[in-house]
């Protein structure tokens, strides 16, 4: 009796495709055009990342910017910051229906959100609780899936009912992250299971908070800090792997809950959401192996041998470094890096979490260093910098959030900008996407069963 192990060799075998028949036939590996730009395939008004300008044919390195709906999202955070309030749901609203809130406007999309949060009576026992998971990414993408069984309207692709699914997704993703969290603790790590009811008032990181904790206590720090980064995640452009997914799927008028199940598995893979796991898993190889964090000719030492694949995973990255589109620098690292900064000085003033404040100078030493040694060890000539999944990590660290929740965190957050895609393609797509592939395979002749 034969396994699947038994099959490994050909099955490797004949899936292999050689590089010179990409080049060839002048594939576009990744969607990406020679010069690493991204290959146009989509217009859009919600979101735009930029990082650099086309001068005659080459791409010249600019500061990084974000806008949301054409609003630079350093000035949604620095106007919240200033009026002393939340600014994630703000923005959700600005995603989806295209224009900022006046007060009485974002007080009742505030409480519309905060209605919707509680799941379908006996969802959480008959969904969550009776099949856990141990990946929270997993038990999100079916639960998301199973939500379209409690949908009296499942399949109305009309943009109103669109739109009313979409707002209870993102109301919602907060509860399902929590209690498949908790699921996973109790039926996995064999804790305790406390489940906590998700109030109506507050905000979405003042809800993800007090349903994560056993006490549900927070400081203002601590919301304004997810608050942030759950900002600064919303969106990314149309062109990003998960949200492209969203357009992708939406586009073969699928219904909504299909489509956010693809964008949610996307963003799982490590190349996308789960990077800054990654990223803590580097940095605590540094930490064990650098003796004085402080001392840069010994961590560029330990960086350099990273890079040539002598240490931790033998990948020669060091994470957290680079994005494909920002170049200069990454708006979302450095104001997560500010924050990251003031967390680490309130946390350290508690006394409980060691030298934060020491830990928080070594991320930055290395953002110091990491591009020029990059630079230097690989032998590339383009500006590299820091992204913001170096820095969200251990922002999520500090707050007590475990890694299991790292990357639906992030979903939390991104399903925002995934429903407006959605809405964007069901009213201006209107075919369904279909790219090619150029088939490599030489004919070959059937041979009868009996006589191979």
């Amino acid at each position: 009796m034969s396994n699947a192990q038994d099959y490994v060799p050909a099955i490797t075998g004949n899936n292999f495709i050689t590089a010179d028949l990409y080049d060839r036939f002048n594939v576009k590996r990744g969607l990406r055009n020679a010069d690493g730009t991204g290959v146009l395939v989509g217009l859009t008004r919600i979101g735009d990342v930029h990082g650099y300008i086309m001068d005659e044919g080459e791409k010249v390195p600019v500061p990084g910017k974000l806008y949301y709906r054409g609003i630079d999202v350093e000035d949604l955070v620095h106007a919240a910051s200033a009026e002393g309030r939340f600014g994630f749901e703000e923005t959700v609203y600005l995603l989806l229906f295209g224009h900022l809130p006046s007060v009485d406007q974002l007080e009742k999309f505030c409480a519309l959100i905060g209605t919707s949060r509680l799941l379908p009576n006996k969802f959480a026992e008959d969904s969550i609780m009776t099949a856990p998971s141990s990946d929270i990414m997993n038990k999100l993408a079916r639960s998301v899936l199973t939500l379209y069984s409690y949908d009296d309207d499942p399949e109305n692709r009309s943009v109103e009912n669109v739109l009313r699914q979409c707002i209870e997704l993102i109301a919602r993703f907060p509860t399902i992250v929590a209690y498949g969290y908790m699921a996973k603790k109790h039926y996995y790590d064999h804790e305790s299971l406390i489940i906590h009811v998700p109030e109506s008032s507050g905000q979405s990181a003042e809800t993800i908070l007090s349903l994560i904790r056993p006490d549900q206590q927070f400081t203002r720090l601590e919301a304004e800090t997810l608050d942030l980064s759950l900002i600064l995640h919303a969106e990314h452009g149309g062109g990003n792997n998960s949200t492209f997914a969203v357009h992708l799927v939406s586009s073969a008028d699928t219904d909504t809950y299909a489509a956010i199940a693809a964008g949610i598995g996307s963003l799982k893979g490590f190349k996308h959401g789960g990077a800054n796991i990654k990223v803590m898993g580097m940095i605590e190889d540094i930490k064990r192996h650098v003796s004085h964090w402080d001392d840069e000719g010994e961590v560029a030492d330990y960086l350099k041998q990273i890079l040539n694949g002598e240490t931790y995973d033998h990948t020669g990255l060091i994470y957290g470094q680079g994005h494909a589109v920002y170049t200069k620098s990454d708006p979302r690292a450095l104001l997560l890096r500010d924050k990251a900064a003031a967390l680490a000085a309130e946390k350290q003033h508690t006394g409980t979490h060691g030298d934060l404040i020491q830990e928080f100078n070594l991320y930055h030493l290395i953002e110091e260093l990491a591009p020029l040694l990059i630079k230097q060890v690989k032998g590339l000539d383009k500006d590299i910098c820091t992204n913001v999944d170096f820095y969200s990590g251990f922002v999520y660290k500090m707050l007590g959030i475990p890694h299991e929740l790292f990357t639906p965190l992030f979903a939390v957050s991104r399903v925002a900008g995934w429903c407006a895609h959605r809405m964007e393609e069901i009213i201006s797509g209107g075919r369904i996407i279909r790219p090619a592939y150029k088939c490599v395979q030489k004919r070959l002749a059937y041979t009868p069963l009996g006589d191979r």
